[in-house]
């Protein structure tokens, strides 16, 4: 590794040993995965330590990874018409040689996602965060180490149901008031748990059970660029 990427990879990894899982990707992304029981210990050092300085927590968002590793579209063909979503999950992991159970197998399932500046070194680092439990998921909070990760840490709340432990103020901040769920899980249903609507006999805003039905949609795809002038000269009949 060469370049910034690389010095902070190695710098980390010297600094925290075994407390970050280092990783650099293709394009020069730094992500360290620390454990929870952790987190705000690391990322005080993160912050004040002279050797990084990250200054500034740009954002924290929530990741289900409850189908990770599990695509319906096992595919690196383009189509013409589109794909559908309508298929078995299960069946196409097995033609493809996907293991339905990888995510479970690999790590769990709810991560907290922090994306931290270091204006004065101008670095990006990106610290991830496993939850223990999938059922509670939960990490600390760290607004007291960045107080500006306050908002984004209740949004991950309000969308994966993450709970920050020692947060001030956590309750939701997107969705309405007596909203049911969290939205952003994989297994939230596509047309939600309720339907609002205005009542003009009660004069107030109502809450109903929804009464769409749910279907899958197939996209029809249309390509017109140069890679399908063949495939599309030849679904022409000839003059």
């Amino acid at each position: 590794m060469s370049g910034y990427a690389g010095k902070l990879a190695a710098a980390l990894a010297e600094h925290f040993g075994d407390k970050l899982l280092v990783s650099v990707s293709a394009i020069g992304e730094v992500t360290a995965v620390v454990d929870q029981a952790d987190l705000v210990s690391v990322a005080t050092t993160l912050r004040n330590d002279d050797a990084f300085r990250f200054e500034e927590c740009v954002d924290v968002c929530g990741v289900d990874y409850a189908s990770y590793g599990n695509s319906e579209w096992a595919t690196e063909r383009a189509t013409r018409t589109g794909f559908s979503r309508g298929v078995d999950r299960d069946a196409v992991a097995a033609s493809s040689g996907l293991d339905p159970s990888i995510a479970k197998a690999a790590h769990p399932r709810f991560a907290a996602v922090y994306h931290l500046l270091s204006v004065s070194k101008n670095r990006r680092l990106r610290l991830r965060a496993f939850c223990a439990d999938d059922e509670v998921p939960m990490v600390p909070t760290v607004t007291g180490v960045w107080p500006g990760a306050n908002w984004f840490e209740r949004e991950a709340f309000d969308l994966f149901g993450i709970l920050f432990d020692g947060h001030p103020d956590l309750r939701r901040i997107l969705t309405d008031y007596g909203f049911i769920g969290h939205p952003f899980r994989k297994d939230f249903p596509l047309i939600g748990n309720a339907e609002v609507r205005y009542d003009p006999e009660r004069q107030r805003v109502v809450y109903e059970p929804v009464s769409i039905q749910p279907r899958t949609l197939v996209p029809r795809v249309i390509r017109d660029d140069h890679r399908y002038d063949a495939e599309v000269r030849q679904d022409k009949p000839s003059a």
